[in-house]
């Protein structure tokens, strides 16, 4: 398995969530509008980018734990039970610390 290159994605796909986060984090710091139809339609705004900044801080968690595992030469395993993780699942979510059966077996009991 070439870790490099999923070293290579998470991490730009780290860049990105950290631009994102900090343009969320600029939006809140903006002076409010004074009129009051305005002011609920920024706090709604306001909703909808707290929740977006908080996955994207979930995801920078996982991507730090995939970083974390390739240092550590444990990425591809799943953390369950050890089994390799299939490329598949590693192309479509490279921070993934479960193979596809335990994440069935996990949602399953959820």
């Amino acid at each position: 398995m070439d870790t490099h290159a999923y070293e290579a994605v998470l991490l730009k796909r780290k860049q990105e969530l950290d631009r994102r986060l900090h343009k969320i984090e600029a939006d809140f710091e903006q002076p409010r509008n004074p009129d009051d139809d305005d002011r609920a339609i920024e706090r709604s705004n306001d909703e909808v980018l707290d929740e977006l900044g908080q996955v994207g801080q979930e995801e920078l968690k996982a991507i730090d734990a995939a970083l974390e595992r390739i240092a550590k030469g444990t990425f591809g395993k799943c953390v369950r039970c050890g089994a390799e993780i299939s490329a598949v699942r590693l192309e479509a979510v490279p921070y993934t610390p479960f193979c596809q059966e335990c994440v069935n077996e996990l949602h399953e009991r959820a």
